[in-house]
């Protein structure tokens, strides 16, 4: 399969502590797109221990990542990092398709599909 999704080493090792410290080893990491948020659509990641029949799974840096098939356009090229800072430490998501993202940074709309806004 093409890669869909980048995601750094120092994001795969976060979120292998996250799983270890959630007792979630051997779960798939699942990144997907749901409607809402202030411009329209937003990200969401979560473990999942099945693949559904029309995802995608790749693997990086040791994780099986588990992404739609009904995402990947929207998803394709995108690079998720984590960063610490002194004020504390996140993830960051950088998709080349979003064509207008909200302050949040979890909010976004692509040229082709725009979902529901709702208020922040």
């Amino acid at each position: 399969m093409t890669q869909v999704i980048e995601i750094t080493e120092a994001a795969a090792i976060h979120v292998k502590e996250m799983m270890q410290h959630n007792e979630e080893e051997g779960s798939f990491l699942r990144i997907a797109v749901k409607g809402g948020g202030c411009s329209g659509l937003s990200y969401g990641m979560g473990f999942e221990n099945e693949k559904a029949e029309n995802d995608l799974i790749q693997e990086v840096h040791g994780l099986q990542i588990l992404v739609s098939s009904e995402d990947t356009p929207i998803l394709k090229g995108t690079k998720i990092d984590y960063k610490e800072s002194l004020m504390g430490g996140g993830f960051t998501i950088d998709n080349p398709n979003a064509i207008a993202s909200c302050g949040c940074g979890t909010s976004f709309r692509t040229a082709k599909t725009e979902g529901t806004p709702e208020s922040c």
